[in-house]
């Protein structure tokens, strides 16, 4: 009789990973991965965030409030200017956010990437959604703050209002809320005097 032959186990494949994600584990690589829509995406925290596109009262601020910070950043030769839709990843907080508005100071370029803004900005600018304006006052605000954005301001077209937040060790202090009759004030760039009246009228 021969002897029993032995077989040599078999090593399993590890079972392929779930796409998607449940919230709390998306990361950068996951969000690639998603379809290019009329829907903008942001992770923060490793939750995945959708809003839809911005309505036309949102984009007329955006267009008039970056050409503004543009002019006076370029003239004085200060750094960057971007507007969404940009990736910025704030390591260990969002990968990535999509702020509506930003800048970049001349002394922080390095965390301009080819695809993506890798680091934090020096100052973001928000216009709220009707639809959803917790998501800039409160999620965003803690995160900006958290990361060591410098001055955060929260636009609100149909109030036309602006309010300046500027960083005081880890939590934001407000310089100033800004109705539509007021000359905006600001620390990151002192020597702008733009009216709120130039980016919006109240509904």
């Amino acid at each position: 009789m021969n002897p029993p032959t032995t077989q040599t186990p078999t090593a399993l494949a590890p079972p392929p990973p779930t796409w998607p994600p449940p919230q709390g584990m998306w990361t950068y690589q996951d969000y690639a991965r998603l379809p290019a829509n009329r829907f903008r995406y942001e992770v923060i925290g490793g939750n995945l965030y959708m809003a839809p596109a911005p309505n036309p009262k949102h984009q007329k601020v955006s267009v008039k409030l970056s050409a503004a910070l543009e002019q006076f950043v370029t003239h004085r030769h200060l750094g960057e200017v971007y507007t969404a839709p940009i990736d910025v990843v704030l390591p260990e907080l969002a990968t990535p956010v999509q702020p509506d508005i930003l800048f970049i100071a001349v002394e922080n370029q390095d965390i301009i990437g080819d695809t993506r803004i890798q680091g934090t900005p020096d100052f973001i600018a928000e216009i709220l959604s009707p639809g959803n304006p917790e998501h800039d006052r409160y999620l965003k605000f803690h995160l900006y703050a958290q990361a060591g954005v410098s001055e955060y301001w929260v636009i609100d077209p149909a109030r036309c209002t602006v309010e300046v937040y500027v960083l005081r060790g880890q939590a934001y202090a407000l310089l100033g809320s800004f109705t539509q009759a007021a000359t905006l004030r600001s620390e990151i760039f002192p020597d702008l005097a733009l009216p709120v009246s130039h980016l919006c009228t109240a509904s």
